[in-house]
């Protein structure tokens, strides 16, 4: 018999969908996969001779549980920097990826029956790690805002159980980035509700101009004493098999955290330790930038590619690298014809008759969106889109 927990939460949504179309193509079907989240890319030169120097010099033993000491003080000027405040060693953990960043802050800061507020939709983890550390999800619709969350819809939310805010920009899965005013106005509430934050910037290095992200601990330094930093390498470099981020916060959660991870993953690799640790002090902004123009321009491709859809509006894509249809006139078309239509619907037959792989909404608490990533080859993310307004616009 399994745990109890084990029927509270299921497999992510995203990683499903991509299940999906791998197996619909062992079947010999063409697929393009526009599931995944992460971008096409090769890795950063300073990160691979970060790794190979490491593997040459025989390094395979245990660091300290929260990484390297050298590569902390490391994360501390970068963040340093980021932020405009000073950070130290000892407010950083080095961790297994973004994933057990968000897993560490939920373990050590929700007891059962705490509630943390998240903006609806919604990146699926989010919602899944504070249900295992006993806690419950409040969500707060976005939809009818620009997918932004409004002051007043968080303010109403909270009640004395209430724990946290996560705070996801740029999000995950909308694309939505949020500005000064809104990160200002949450701050402020968290301050004033005495709410943990909860940031997760993972996006951070891929908000489009005009739009701008900003490290809410600079717009409001006094809530850096109730904020938690989430970030991680797999998206700004590309490196999301190496397994590899951090969470910054206060000194006291940082003692707990290792506690925790002291009893469930230890060290992060070592060797990918290394390797960052080797580009955060002799790499350069070369291949960022280069990512950058990468993901700015397979944007700037779909973005005219969907201006075409008849029946779904152009997705915002202000930060991140997905596309974030809305079929809610979709929807209300079918209904009028007597037919129901979900997100679920679309994916289905997007994959089986246009032979493009998409996420459905419903992995995001959204039964009328669905997601798409632009973080392949651009060839492929042509043909891809093509297909998918192809077979959308056959739908009125």
């Amino acid at each position: 018999m399994l745990a109890q927990r084990t029927t509270l939460f299921k497999s992510s949504g995203t990683a499903a969908a991509s299940d999906a179309a791998k197996a619909v193509a062992v079947g010999g079907k063409d697929v393009i996969d526009l599931t995944s989240g992460e971008i096409w890319s090769h890795t950063a030169p300073s990160v691979r001779e970060g790794a190979i120097a490491a593997i040459n010099s025989n390094i395979n033993r245990y660091t300290d549980t929260l990484g390297l000491m050298e590569l902390r003080h490391a994360l501390a000027r970068k963040i340093s920097a980021e932020t405009a405040q000073p950070w130290s060693a000892d407010e950083i953990a080095v961790t297994t990826g973004a994933k057990q960043a968000l897993f560490n802050a939920a373990m050590v800061l929700v007891n059962p029956g705490d509630e943390v507020l998240i903006p609806a939709p919604y990146w699926t983890t989010f919602p899944a790690q504070i249900i295992v550390a006993g806690g419950r999800p409040v969500f707060i619709e976005t939809k009818h805002n620009h997918f932004v969350p409004r002051p007043a819809d968080l303010a109403a939310a909270i009640t004395r159980n209430t724990k946290a805010i996560v705070i996801n920009t740029p999000n995950n899965p909308t694309g939505a980035v949020y500005d000064r005013d809104i990160l200002a106005s949450m701050a402020q509430l968290a301050i004033d509700r005495e709410l943990w934050i909860i940031f997760d910037e993972c996006y951070g290095t891929f908000a489009h101009a005009p739009h701008v992200h900003h490290p809410i601990v600079t717009l409001a330094p006094r809530a850096r004493g109730r904020t938690l930093i989430v970030n991680s390498f797999s998206k700004s470099l590309a490196l999301t098999g190496w397994r590899i981020g951090y969470l910054a916060g206060p000194k006291a959660v940082i003692s707990a955290v290792k506690a925790l991870q002291s009893h469930t993953t230890s060290n992060p690799n070592v060797i990918a330790q290394h390797a960052l640790l080797h580009h955060l002090e002799s790499g350069d902004a070369t291949f960022q930038m280069q990512l950058q123009r990468q993901v700015s321009d397979a944007r700037a491709l779909g973005l005219s590619i969907l201006s075409a859809l008849r029946s779904v509006p152009q997705p915002i894509a202000q930060g991140g690298f997905y596309f974030y249809l809305d079929l809610s006139g979709l929807q209300r078309s079918a209904k009028a014809r007597g037919h129901e239509l979900n997100a679920d619907d679309v994916v289905s037959t997007l994959l089986m008759d246009a032979g493009v792989a998409t996420v459905s909404g419903t992995a995001f608490g959204d039964p009328a969106g669905v997601r798409l990533s632009y973080g392949i080859d651009l060839k492929l993310l042509e043909h891809g889109l093509r297909r998918l307004t192809a077979t959308l616009d056959t739908w009125k």
